[in-house]
C-alpha cells in the first residue's frame, strides 16, 4: 500500500486535530504514514503570550519535526495549515521553500497531494489557502487530489470542495469536520496506491 507524509503547521490545536483523522483514514485504507510537523519559526517569547499556543506546542512536543526526506519516502502527500491572511502559514511555506534540491531531480512528480486549512472565520481564506498551496504542487508535477462532492460528508462539513477545512472559533472540531478529513485520507491514500502501482 502506499507510503503517505502527512505535513502541518498548527498554533493552537486545530490543523493538528485535522491532520491526525486525515491520518486514521489513510491508515484505514492501509496506508503506511509519517504524521510530521513543520518547525516552528515563531520565538519562544512570542508563544508564551497566548496560553493555547504555548499549551497545544507542550502537548505535541513528541511529534517529529518533517524533512524533505519525509517527501522522498512518500508515494503521497498531505499538507495542512491555518489561514494567514488568505495564504499557508510562513511555518509551512517555509518548509516547502525547502524542497527544492528534491523537486529538481522529479522526485515530487507524479505523486498523490492533498491539502487542508482552516481560518477564525468561516469566510476567512479557507479556499484561498487550498488554492495556494495547489500553486506548489502544479510546479512540483504532483497530482492533486481535491475532496471534491465525492460522498456526502463533504457537505455535512461545510461544503469545501478543494479540502477539509475548519472555523476555529467552533470548539470543539466539530465531528463532521473530523470525518471529513479522515475521508479525505482514505481518498489520498487510494490515489497514492493507484499511482503507485502506475509508476512501478
Amino acid at each position: 500500500m502506499a507510503k503517505l507524509a502527512i505535513v502541518y503547521y498548527s498554533a493552537y490545536g486545530h490543523t493538528y486535530e485535522l491532520a491526525r483523522s486525515l491520518e486514521q483514514g489513510a491508515k484505514s485504507s492501509g496506508a503506511d504514514t509519517r504524521l510530521r510537523k513543520v518547525h516552528e519559526l515563531a520565538s519562544d517569547e512570542v508563544i508564551a503570550t497566548q496560553k493555547a499556543w504555548h499549551d497545544h506546542r507542550a502537548a505535541t512536543r513528541d511529534v517529529p519535526e518533517a524533512k524533505v526526506e519525509d517527501l522522498e519516502w512518500a508515494d503521497g502527500f498531505a499538507f495542512g495549515t491555518p489561514t494567514r491572511f488568505g495564504g499557508p502559514a510562513a511555518q509551512l511555506k517555509e518548509f516547502i521553500d525547502r524542497t527544492g534540491a528534491l523537486w529538481q531531480k522529479g522526485g515530487l512528480a507524479n505523486k498523490a497531494v492533498t491539502s487542508f486549512s482552516g481560518s477564525m472565520n468561516q469566510h476567512g481564506g479557507q479556499e484561498t489557502t487550498i488554492l495556494a498551496l495547489s500553486n506548489v504542487f502544479y510546479h512540483w508535477g504532483a497530482i492533486i487530489v481535491p475532496l471534491g462532492y465525492t460522498d456526502p460528508i463533504v457537505s455535512a462539513a461545510g461544503g469545501n470542495p478543494y479540502g477539509t477545512s475548519y472555523t476555529a472559533n467552533e470548539e470543539p472540531l466539530p465531528d463532521a469536520v473530523l470525518k471529513a478529513a479522515f475521508y479525505q485520507g482514505t481518498r489520498l491514500a487510494r490515489v497514492a496506491d493507484a499511482l503507485r502501482n502506475l509508476r512501478a
